[in-house]
């Protein structure tokens, strides 16, 4: 998608440890126009997918899930990381490593909002080793719903998210592929 790949060569930088910061109209402060195209992207490329719900984690896969969720006319559900007082029981959970933050999570969905009926599209800002992904997908296995697809505003191609989605047999959709950081500088993949 251009108009990502110009934004990201515009604004984003590459740190040390194949990380891409793009915190300014991403995943800190978000560019709400951008995230408007990109969810219009996401309902383009999964029209005919026969989606119920989109799935995705805090906090930052949540702005581009809406967009998504708004022009596909479905709920969206964000996997929570932090226990509340009001998400204790009857939940669905996995463990998911953030690569950036360098922990473990534990994320949680609330079982009622997953129906055995549900088409689900994971959306997330990035895929890079894919361990939000990842989670998700057990999670909806767990819960015994369908996954027609996962999208994604950025993926690190050069990492193992791409390959374990694609060997799982799931459609995936990145709007921005990144072949590498060359002399720090962002390479995107032609596919």
């Amino acid at each position: 998608m251009k108009i990502l790949e110009d934004r990201i060569r515009r604004d984003g930088t590459v740190l040390p440890g194949d990380v891409l910061k793009v915190d300014n109209f991403l995943n800190h402060q978000i560019d709400p126009q951008l995230m408007n195209e990109l969810g219009a992207e996401f309902a383009r490329r999964f029209a005919d997918a026969g989606i119920t719900k989109i799935l995705t984690v805090e906090s930052s896969g949540i702005a581009p899930a809406v967009m998504a969720g708004l022009h596909l006319n479905v709920p969206v559900i964000f996997a929570r990381k932090h226990k509340s007082l009001t998400l204790t029981d009857h939940l669905y959970t996995a463990k998911v490593y953030s690569y950036t933050k360098r922990v473990n999570n534990d994320i949680s969905i609330d079982r009622r909002f997953l129906d055995a009926k549900d088409r689900v599209l994971i959306i997330d800002d990035f895929l890079a080793n894919g361990q939000a992904v990842q989670g998700l997908l057990d999670i909806a296995e767990t819960a015994q719903i369908s996954v027609a697809g996962v999208g994604v505003v950025i993926e690190k191609r050069f990492q193992k998210g791409h390959q374990l989605v694609v060997d799982a047999g799931i459609q995936l959709e990145a709007l921005a592929s990144i072949a590498s950081f060359d002399h720090n500088e962002v390479q995107f993949a032609q596919d």
